[in-house]
C-alpha cells in the first residue's frame, strides 16, 4: 500500500509539491507550525495547573481542613481521567480527536472553577475529579492528533515538545502560585487558569479540523496515514487502495518492522481488496444493497471504564478510612477494577509480555511511582522543614528543565539504536531519586537535595515518558491509534490512582494527617517523619520494578 510504502522508495512522480514540502518540514516547518504550537500550549496550560495545584494544595487543605484526605485530592483526579480516556480513545477513532478535545478543555477549566470556589474539601475533591474526566479526554485526543497529523519521523520532536513545555511552568508556575497564594489566597491560583485556554483552542482547533479531524479513512479532513516518513502522494487507483484507509489486517497491537511497518500479532478480519470488491456476490434483482452501518461506541468498553473508575474510587475510600467496614468498599473495588483492568489493557500486560503490553505497563509503573513521590514533596517540605508554600514548590523547579533535557535527548536520532538501555537508566535514575528525597528529613540535610535530587528523577522521566508515548505510536496502527493511546493512558492514571492511594493509606495510618496541624514556621519536630518514608521508600522499589520492565519492550 502507498501508505505503507518503505522509506526510501521515493514520493510519486505526480506528487503534489505541498505533500513533498510537508515530508522535509519540521514540527516548526511553514506546514506544522500553528498545530504545533497550540497543541504545545494547550500541554502548557495543563503544566501551570499541575506546578501551581502542587504548590496552593499544603495551604488548601489547610483551610478546607482535609490533610487527611491530602492525597484523596490528587487520586480523585486520576480516577475519573480513566473514564475519560477510555471516552476519548473511542470518540477519536470513530469520529476524530477535535470533539474530546474541546468538550476535555472546557470539562478541565469547569473543574478548576469549581476546586477554586469550594467551601468544603468534599466539592474540592468533586472539581478535581471533573478536572481529571477532561484531562483524560484532551490527553488522549491529543496522542491521536500526533499519531494522524505528524510523520513518524516528526513524532519524536514534537513528544519532545511535550516535555519541553514543562520547563517554564516549573520555573515560574511554582514562584508564581506561591505568591498568589501568599498575596491573594490560594483560591485564585485556580479559577485565574481557565482564561489560558483560549490561545491555544484558536491556534489548534483549525489545524487539528483540517488534519486529523473524521474518523480514519473518513474522506477529507479525516487526517492521513502517518506512519511512513514519506507519505504516497498519487491517487488511489484500481490497483492502489487510497491512502485514507488501512487494510483491517494491520495488527492492532503490532511490532516495527525493518521498513517502519508494522508486523502484527494479532490481525483481525481482511477486509475485501480491490479485486474481489469489483467482483461482488449476486444478490436478488429484488434485494438493494444495505447500506454499511455508522460505527458506534463500543458498551463493553465504555462499561469497563465505568467499572474501572468506580472501582478505583472505591479502593482509595477504603485506603483513606482504614477500619474493619473499609473491608466492604475495598473489595466491591477490587471485583469491579479486576475483570475491567483485564479487559482494557493490552493481553499480557500485567505479565510483562514483551512488545506493547510491556510498553503499557511501564507506563503505569514509571508515572505512578513517580507522581505518587512527588505529590508529597511539598507537604513534607512544609509541615517538616517550615518552607513558605512557595519555596517548597520551587524546590521542584528545576524538574521542568530536567524533564524537558532527558525528552531531548531520546529525540535524538543517533540514540533510537538504544532507546531500550536509556529508557533502563531513566528508572534507575528515578528510584535513586525517589530514595533520596526523604533524606531532608534529617535536619543536618540540606533542604536543597531535594531540588538535585528531583531533577534527576525528572531527567530520567523525561528519557522513560516520551519514550513510550514514541514506541506506543510506532507500534499502533493509525486506526487503533485511539484505541492504544487510552490503554496507556490508562495504565499511566490508573497506577497513579492506586499507589497515592496506597501512598495516601501510609501516611494516614502513621500519623501523617497530623502533620498538617503543625506549625509551618519551625522545623516540624512534633510532626511524624515516618508517615513520609512510608510514601517514599515503597514508591522508589517500584520504580526499580519499571528498571526490569524495560528489558521486555523489544520483542524477540
Amino acid at each position: 500500500m502507498g501508505a505503507l510504502r518503505p522509506r526510501g522508495t521515493g514520493v510519486a512522480r505526480d506528487a503534489d509539491p505541498v505533500v513533498v514540502g510537508e515530508c522535509t518540514e519540521g514540527v516548526l516547518g511553514r506546514s506544522y507550525r500553528a498545530l504545533s504550537v497550540g497543541i504545545v500550549s494547550v500541554v502548557l496550560l495543563i503544566a501551570f495547573e499541575a506546578m501551581a495545584v502542587g504548590t496552593a494544595m499544603p495551604v488548601a487543605a489547610r483551610e478546607l481542613d482535609g490533610v487527611s484526605a491530602y492525597g484523596f485530592v490528587f487520586s480523585a483526579y486520576f480516577t475519573t481521567s480513566l473514564f475519560g480516556m477510555v471516552l476519548s480513545g473511542q470518540w477519536s477513532d470513530l469520529r476524530g480527536p477535535l470533539g474530546p478535545l474541546t468538550t476535555g478543555i472546557a470539562a478541565f477549566a469547569a473543574g478548576l472553577l469549581l476546586c477554586g470556589t469550594a467551601g468544603a474539601m468534599w466539592l474540592f475533591i468533586l472539581g478535581r475529579a471533573v478536572q481529571g474526566l477532561g484531562g483524560g479526554l484532551v490527553i488522549v485526543a491529543l496522542y491521536v492528533v500526533v499519531g494522524r497529523a505528524y510523520p513518524e519521523r516528526l513524532r519524536p520532536s514534537i513528544m519532545a515538545g511535550f516535555a519541553a513545555s514543562w520547563v517554564i511552568p516549573s520555573v515560574v508556575g511554582p514562584l508564581a502560585a506561591g505568591a498568589v497564594t501568599e498575596q491573594l489566597g490560594w483560591r485564585w491560583v485556580f479559577v485565574g487558569i481557565p482564561v489560558l485556554v483560549v490561545l491555544p483552542l484558536a491556534l489548534a482547533l483549525p489545524q487539528i479540523r483540517r488534519r486529523a479531524s473524521g474518523p480514519v479513512g473518513g474522506g477529507p479532513g479525516s487526517g492521513p496515514d502517518t506512519r511512513a516518513d514519506v507519505p504516497s502522494a498519487a491517487p488511489p487507483s484500481a490497483s492502489s487502495p487510497s491512502t485514507a484507509s488501512l487494510s483491517a489486517s494491520s495488527p492492532s497491537t503490532a511490532s516495527p518492522s525493518a521498513d517502519g511497518a508494522p508486523s502484527g500479532a494479532h490481525p483481525a478480519a481482511s477486509p475485501p481488496s480491490p479485486a474481489s470488491a469489483s467482483a461482488p456476490a449476486p444478490v436478488p434483482s429484488s434485494a438493494a444493497p444495505s447500506p454499511s452501518p455508522s460505527p458506534s461506541f463500543d458498551r463493553r468498553r465504555i462499561r469497563l471504564a465505568l467499572g474501572i473508575s468506580v472501582g478505583a474510587g472505591l479502593l482509595q475510600y477504603a485506603a483513606q478510612d482504614l477500619r474493619w467496614l473499609s473491608v466492604v468498599p475495598a473489595a466491591v473495588g477490587v471485583a469491579l477494577l479486576v475483570p475491567a483492568v483485564l479487559g482494557l489493557l493490552p493481553r499480557g500486560a500485567y505479565r510483562a509480555v514483551r512488545g506493547l503490553p510491556s510498553v503499557v505497563l511501564l507506563r503505569g509503573v514509571a508515572a505512578g511511582s513517580f507522581i505518587s513521590a512527588e505529590s508529597f514533596v511539598p507537604l513534607m517540605l512544609v509541615t517538616q522543614r517550615g518552607l513558605s508554600p512557595t519555596l517548597a514548590g520551587f524546590s521542584l523547579a528545576a524538574g521542568g528543565g530536567a524533564w524537558a533535557l532527558g525528552s531531548w535527548v531520546q529525540a535524538r536520532a543517533r540514540v533510537e539504536p538504544y532507546r531500550e538501555r536509556l529508557m533502563t537508566t531513566g528508572m534507575v535514575v528515578v528510584a535513586a531519586a525517589i530514595v533520596t528525597v526523604p533524606s531532608v528529613l534529617i535536619e543536618t540535610v540540606p533542604v536543597w537535595t531535594v531540588a538535585v535530587a528531583w531533577a534527576f528523577g525528572c531527567f530520567g522521566m523525561g528519557l522513560v515518558i516520551s519514550s513510550t508515548s514514541v514506541l506506543l505510536l510506532k507500534l499502533s496502527a493509525p486506526e487503533e491509534a485511539g484505541t492504544n493511546s487510552a490503554a496507556l493512558q490508562i495504565s499511566d492514571g490508573l497506577s497513579n490512582a492506586l499507589l497515592l492511594a496506597a501512598g495516601g493509606a501510609a501516611f494516614a495510618a502513621l500519623g501523617g494527617g497530623a502533620a498538617g496541624h503543625t506549625a509551618t514556621t519551625a522545623s516540624g519536630s512534633g510532626s511524624h517523619p515516618a508517615a513520609f518514608v512510608a510514601v517514599f521508600l515503597p514508591m522508589a522499589a517500584v520504580a526499580l520494578l519499571g528498571a526490569w520492565v524495560t528489558t521486555r519492550l523489544r520483542e524477540r
